[in-house]
């Protein structure tokens, strides 16, 4: 039997990559890429394209969102704050702390765009590569919440349209990523995870803090390595 569509929210960075590499072993892979203003946009856009056609991605769709740059609050968007870099990154989500790298609801505003594109192409699925672990403190990160845009999908859709939201990775922590990443053949080689550097990764934002301590749990080494 033929496999059907599902809508891969593919940010570029390692989540989004290996959440990919596991629906393509279940679905035809439509991989969608939002911009936002984020501080790496041209690089995240980059590996999104290269990971599409390294997925033999048919269908593909790369949707401009302005409003959260404009809006701003976070500092993946607004350049005016500090891009936080800490020694070690949290083991567990601390709820109520939230980081300056939040962008406020962004993972609706992306489970939305994908959704109207889903029921356009009569897509089964909508796969996000979210981590709660690895996002500590981001609401919209949890498996609550992406239970509840569930329900929303399927009470805002039309009767004959059902879209499962899947976050297959979403109770995982960063090094079982990696992990899976490598049992699936993921091309881990395509991603960014710098919340502020494009020509190599910084090395000292918390993202580069947490991706280098999950290879070095995981004990492979990072393909980005020694780009710092």
């Amino acid at each position: 039997m033929a496999k059907g569509p599902a809508v891969v929210l593919a940010s570029g960075g390692l989540d989004s990559c290996v959440a990919a590499a596991w629906a393509s072993r279940r679905w035809r892979p439509a991989m969608l890429h939002v911009n936002y203003g984020q501080r790496t946009e041209r690089k995240e856009l980059e590996c999104f394209e290269r990971q599409a056609a390294h997925f033999k991605a048919e269908q593909r769709l790369v949707v401009e969102a302005p409003h959260l740059g404009r809006i701003g609050g976070s500092s993946l968007t607004d350049r005016r704050l500090a891009v936080p870099e800490e020694d070690r990154p949290a083991v567990r989500p601390v709820w109520g702390e939230t980081p300056s790298t939040y962008v406020p609801f962004r993972n609706a505003t992306l489970l939305a765009i994908a959704t109207s594109w889903a029921e356009v192409i009569g897509a089964e699925a909508i796969v996000i590569g979210a981590v709660e672990a690895d996002a500590p403190g981001y609401p919209d990160c949890r498996a609550a919440f992406f239970e509840a845009a569930e329900r929303m999908i399927e009470l805002g859709t039309r009767p004959e349209t059902h879209i499962r939201v899947e976050a297959p990775l979403v109770a995982m922590t960063k090094e079982e990523v990696v992990r899976l990443g490598m049992d699936l053949g993921a091309p881990l080689e395509l991603t960014w995870s710098c919340y502020q550097g494009e020509a190599a990764p910084c090395g000292r934002c918390a993202s580069c803090r947490r991706r280098a301590e999950a290879f070095r749990e995981a004990g492979v080494p990072d393909p980005l390595e020694g780009q710092a």
